[in-house]
Parts: structure tokens; sequence; C-alpha cells
């Protein structure tokens, strides 16, 4: 059974999920902890919130394992991202700082080496080739990578997450017309707050890939889980049968807009090279 799911599109635009994915490894299942065991920390229903990307024949990688056996937006030499608090390769906690694992139980070193080998590299390696493919057939990539968050996570930031959270490694990871592009969808409503480069700039999937240099152009985008589902009020509850359903009527109205976004990547065009022809 594959480690991921791969659609194949007709456009120059990837949508990356490295952490939508749920399935557990059985010595990862065997040794979380009840809390862990609800896998708190999903980016949650972001396939369902995305489904219209078929229609648009845009291409979709998608993971199947959860984050807890192996974070696929990290490196795998496991250097960290922030400053601050965060999460590993292979978390040991989760996003409130609460152990996954019950004491002794952690996955041992051929566990680990077995996540990465199995599920880690495959998940980069058709992420690779299929912006290779789409730079090879259009002349340019745009990545994608699509998360979401809970509302409040006290030991990760102060107070309340903005709606909407792109990131582009500070302007690094994509050309400035692009972000703009972005960036001038989300001034015009007013339904939605929203920030760039805040506290999530991007994680390894759109730092380590995008380079407009080689034509690749990556944009994150961190979106509050408080726009389209029931996200835990009380973390220190939360219980492996605890479920975090999905709102319709929330989601419909954030899918718009996550839909406008999506329209815009498609619609941006580099800048041509000084001195070409356009």
């Amino acid at each position: 059974m594959s480690s991921f799911q791969l659609t194949r599109g007709a456009t120059p635009l990837l949508v990356s999920m490295p952490h939508a994915g749920t399935r557990l490894t059985p010595q990862v299942e065997a040794g979380l902890s009840d809390r862990g065991l609800s896998l708190i920390d999903t980016d949650w229903h972001i396939p369902q919130l995305y489904d219209f990307l078929d229609d648009l024949g845009v291409s979709r990688l998608q993971a199947e394992y959860s984050r807890y056996v192996v974070d696929l937006n990290r490196s795998q030499d496991d250097k960290p991202l922030y400053a601050g608090a965060t999460t590993g390769l292979f978390p040991q906690v989760d996003f409130d700082g609460e152990p996954l694992y019950r004491r002794g139980c952690e996955p041992s070193k051929a566990a680990r080496d077995w996540a990465l080998e199995n599920v880690w590299r495959p998940y980069h390696r058709a992420l690779h080739e299929e912006l290779t493919r789409l730079r090879r057939r259009f002349g340019y990539a745009v990545l994608f990578d699509a998360h979401s968050i809970r509302s409040r996570v006290a030991r990760l930031f102060d107070g309340q997450l903005p709606d909407i959270n792109l990131g582009t490694n500070d302007g690094g990871s994509c050309d400035p017309t692009l972000s703009d592009r972005l960036e001038a969808i989300c001034d015009a409503q007013t339904d939605y707050t929203w920030v760039t480069n805040g506290r999530f700039k991007g994680g390894f999937i759109t730092r380590h890939y995008g380079m407009p240099s080689d034509d690749v152009h990556a944009v994150q985008l961190e979106l509050s889980q408080a726009t389209y589902m029931e996200e835990p009020r009380e973390a220190d509850l939360i219980e492996a049968s605890t479920t975090f359903p999905y709102r319709e009527r929330e989601a419909t109205q954030v899918q718009a807009l996550l839909k406008a976004l999506v329209e815009a990547l498609l619609a941006w065009r580099p800048r041509p090279e000084p001195g070409t022809i356009a």
C-alpha cells in the first residue's frame, strides 16, 4: 500500500498535503497515549476542503501516514525551522508540549529508520518528480503547501492565529508578483483575517522546493481550523475517541476564498527575463 496519493493534473500547479494523513504504523499506534491517539495535530479534513482541485486540473499529493509517524514537512536531518517551540521529524510531544507516548513506548530507531525510508523519502521523491514534470511541460511550476492548525496553541503563538497565514520564507520561495496576487485577494475580502510571513513562514517543503531561480515557486497556507471545523476547545481533555467534525456551512464559505487563491495561482505567469520577448 502506498504511503501517499498522487493525482497528476494538467496545469503548472501542485498542491501538497503533507499533514492530512492519519495512518499509523503498529509500533507507533501501540505506544501512543490516549491523547496521542486522537491525532490532535492532524491537518483535519484538508482533502475534503480542497475537493475542487480535480475540476481545475490541479495536481495533488496527499500523505497517508500521520505526522506522528514521521513529519514530512521537516528535513531529514531534523534541523529546527523556527527559533521558538516546534515539533521535530519524529515528534515526541504534541503542539501543546504534552507527551505523545506512554513512558518507555517511543518508537525504536529501527521504526524511525523504516518511516524515513518508506514514508518520508517516497513522498519527497514524488514531490520532486511531479514538480520536475510540471516545470518541463510548462517552463515553470507552482507549489502550494496546504496546511491547517488550531486557532489557539499557546505553546506556539500568542493569542488567536489569523485565519489565513501565507508563508513565502520571507519572500524567498516565490516571485513577489505571485504573493502579491494572493495578498490582493485576501485584502479584497472582509470575512477572514490574514497575514503573510507571520508566525508561519513556510516549512521545509516551502523552503526547500521554492526556488524561483530554478522556475519553481512555492507558497504555504496555514489555515485556522476555526474557519471550517469543530476544533478542540480544551486540549487537556483530548482522548483517543475525540473527533473533530467538519462544519459544512463554514467550510463552504472559506472554500470560496481557497478556490480564489488557487485560481490566482493558476492565472499567474512568471515575468519574462530581461531582454526576452514575452
